[in-house]
Parts: structure tokens; C-alpha cells; sequence
């Protein structure tokens, strides 16, 4: 079956409408771009269009790519001290020269709608309540729409990038999967596919999971975007790995499409917590 990330966006966002309506204002979203990459604009502008669908407040603060770090985090500070921002995330990659570490925990914790302080990440680990990394909150959700039961299940996560690959294996657990990590340098990858009821691959390596890596009935989860000659591609072989899979998300189509709804969710959280209501 077909895990269609599109169709349950449509209905979360359904859900988050009439809970904002309920609101006497409205949430503030800030997201800080240094630079020009051109990917980075395009995500920026996914962001924007769905704040401006649900009738969120968005600013776009945008800073040189050779800004001085120091500058940077006292902009942050300043929307940090800005009781008009609910929400503030600082779009990924940053130049070179920047520590990005220090950047996102310049981040207030209970601003950052993006889950990635080390506050938040702790709350995590700890089974707290923080704010989420958006793609592992996003793909819990799409388990949960489609009444896949992580309980009891070997689940499998590919990658291990605190975005996304490390938040997930945590999830997991605090679902009752017994949860392995793989990486770049675990050597038996495909003896330990084939164990996973669940696999979730992280990896952005086009094809990486071929059909002969998972059983029959496995839940499949792509996180991968890779893009050769004009086209997206997953991590995993769509076409032969979905003959055997229970469920499977599409690339894309399937885990893109919760990202951006889920920061937008994570925005109202903020917003809700900051007005005590």
C-alpha cells in the first residue's frame, strides 16, 4: 500500500486550520537564510506558502553569505528578546566560516520549532515534552494515519544525522520498536534489512535499498532526495522494493510533503505554550 504523504497533509492541515481559527491571533514564524544557495530559497519559499495558506505571520531575514558569526547570533538574540516571534528557524546548509552548533542553540528552546537545540534534542532523549525534529514527527504521523503499530516491531534506521537519522531511532524506541542504526560504516547493512518490519532510510543515496534488502511485508519509509538530471530519486528502488513492501512512501510525494506541515504544527505548539493557553 502506498503511504501518500500528500493525502495526509491535506488532512492535518484541515485539523491545524480550525485550531488556528480558534486563536484571537495569529502564530509568527521567523526564518533566517545567510547566503544565496538556491536550494535553500526554494525550501524557503515552501515554508512561506503554507504560512501564508494557514494565515501564520512569516519573516524572511535574510543575511549575506560572508556575515560575521558573532552578527549572526545577535540577530538571533534579537527574535529570540521579540515577543512578536513564536517560532525561529535557521535554514540549513550556513556558509563555512559559521559554526552551525553554535548558531542553533543560539535559539531560544522554546522558539525552536525545528527541534534541533540541545535542549530540545535532551527533552528527546529523555522522552520529555520538546519540540521535535519536523521529518521523524512527520513520518510518526503517517504511521499513525495509516494504523501502523511501531510496538514489538525491528526497526531499522539507515543514517544517522541529528536532522533526522538520530531523532527517528529515538522515536522508535519511545514507541516500543526495538530499533537498530546503521551508518556509513556498518558492514552487514543487508543482513540487517532483512530482519526490519520497519526501515527507515535516511541515507540521500539514490537506490540504496534494492529489493533483496527487505522481506515480505515490510513497512518502508524513504527520507532520501536525490537529484539526477532534473529528476528526484529516494534512497530506495521504488518500483521493485514496493512488489514486497506492506507500505511504502513515495519519493516524492510521501515523507517532503509532512516536513513543512509539521513546522507549522511545531509553530502553533510554540505559540500556544508562550500565551499559556
Amino acid at each position: 500500500m502506498l503511504i501518500d504523504g500528500k493525502l495526509v497533509r491535506r488532512e492535518k492541515l484541515l485539523e491545524l486550520k480550525q485550531k488556528i481559527a480558534e486563536l484571537q491571533s495569529l502564530p509568527c514564524l521567523c526564518v533566517v537564510q545567510v547566503g544565496e544557495d538556491e536550494a535553500s530559497k526554494v525550501y524557503v519559499k515552501q515554508k512561506a506558502k503554507l504560512c501564508q495558506e494557514l494565515g501564520y505571520r512569516f519573516i524572511h531575514k535574510t543575511l549575506p553569505a560572508d556575515v560575521d558569526e558573532e552578527l549572526l547570533v545577535q540577530q538571533i538574540d534579537l527574535l529570540n528578546l521579540n515577543e512578536d516571534v513564536d517560532g525561529i528557524i535557521v535554514q540549513m546548509p550556513l556558509p563555512a566560516h559559521i559554526n552551525a552548533t553554535r548558531v542553533l542553540n543560539a535559539i531560544e528552546p522554546s522558539k525552536d520549532v525545528d527541534g534541533l537545540t540541545f535542549a530540545n534534542s535532551g527533552r528527546l532523549l529523555q522522552g520529555a515534552d520538546g519540540f521535535v525534529p519536523c521529518t521523524p514527527k512527520g513520518i510518526i504521523d503517517l504511521l499513525n494515519y495509516y494504523n501502523i503499530s511501531i510496538e514489538g516491531k525491528t526497526c531499522l534506521v539507515i543514517g544517522r544525522s541529528v536532522l533526522v537519522g538520530k531523532p527517528m531511532a529515538h522515536l522508535l524506541l519511545d514507541h516500543n520498536g526495538t530499533v537498530i542504526v546503521a551508518h556509513s560504516k556498518t558492514p552487514n547493512l543487508k543482513e540487517l534489512s532483512l530482519q526490519a518490519d520497519i526501515l527507515v532510510s535516511c541515507v540521500g543515496k539514490k537506490w540504496l535499498v534494492t529489493e533483496d534488502m527487505v522481506k515480505d511485508g515490510t513497512i518502508v519509509i524513504d527520507v532520501g532526495i536525490n537529484r539526477e538530471d532534473g529528476k528526484l530519486y529516494g534512497d530506495v528502488d521504488f518500483e521493485a522494493v514496493s512488489q514486497k513492501a506492506s507500505h511504502i512512501t513515495p519519493v516524492p510525494g510521501g515523507v517532503g510533503q509532512m516536513t513543512v506541515y509539521e513546522l507549522c504544527e511545531n509553530t502553533y505548539k510554540a505559540y500556544v505554550k508562550r500565551k499559556k493557553l
